[in-house]
């Protein structure tokens, strides 16, 4: 199999997996609807907490990021070293741009942090200890990701895994952009902290 045609079905088997929208199930299961029509209309654990439901919330943070984490392990055990990365990626363009729901999914934390971890543990607890840290000093969940993925590629990098570096700083990239509204909130201020239940 040709290093190209390894690197699209890793791709693919990555998206997959990273395309199935936990958040919305979680949330119609938990008996909140839509979760599209609440807060910001994202899919992600955060929006889906803001309906209240808890639990909905956690297995929607839990799942996204399981999701991440095996479609990493799977292209390693079939497809071999070097494929993962690649699933990885799938999986985090999946969780963002579900073919399912018109390509308006998630901002991919959670997904980012579950390939995080089943690329490299190390990186990955890395990547989640800066969230946990950054959200105890500011309260404000966004920046913490925020922080936390700009500071992916670094983990990476002195985990000795420099050839993820690229693929890395490319999804950190996107999950900041998914960001914008967010970033917008901080620069004026109006970002809300944790625990608020202001909306988005």
């Amino acid at each position: 199999m040709g290093d190209m045609q390894t690197m699209l079905i890793a791709l693919g088997l990555g998206y997959l997996p990273g395309s199935i929208p936990f958040g919305l199930f979680f949330a119609f299961a938990s008996g909140a609807g839509d979760v599209r029509k609440i807060g910001s209309g994202n899919i992600g654990a955060t929006n889906v907490l803001r309906t209240g439901r808890k639990w909905a919330a956690a297995a929607t943070l839990l799942c996204d990021g399981l999701k991440g984490a095996a479609a990493v392990i799977a292209a390693r055990l079939w497809l071999g070293p070097g494929a993962d990365i690649f699933a990885a990626a799938g999986a985090v363009i999946g969780h963002v741009f579900p073919v399912w729901l018109k390509f308006r999914g998630g901002k991919g934390v959670a997904t980012f942090l579950g390939v995080s971890f089943a690329l490299h543990w190390m990186a990955g607890l890395a990547v989640a200890l800066t969230w946990l840290i950054m959200a105890f000093i500011f309260r404000i969940s966004s920046l913490s990701a925020l922080i936390a993925i700009a500071c992916a590629p670094v983990f990476f990098f002195f985990v000795l895994l420099p050839h993820y570096v690229p693929v890395i700083a490319l999804l950190a990239i996107l999950v900041i952009v998914m960001h914008h509204a967010n970033i917008r909130r901080l620069l004026n201020g109006t970002e809300p902290r944790i625990g608020s239940k202001d909306t988005p």
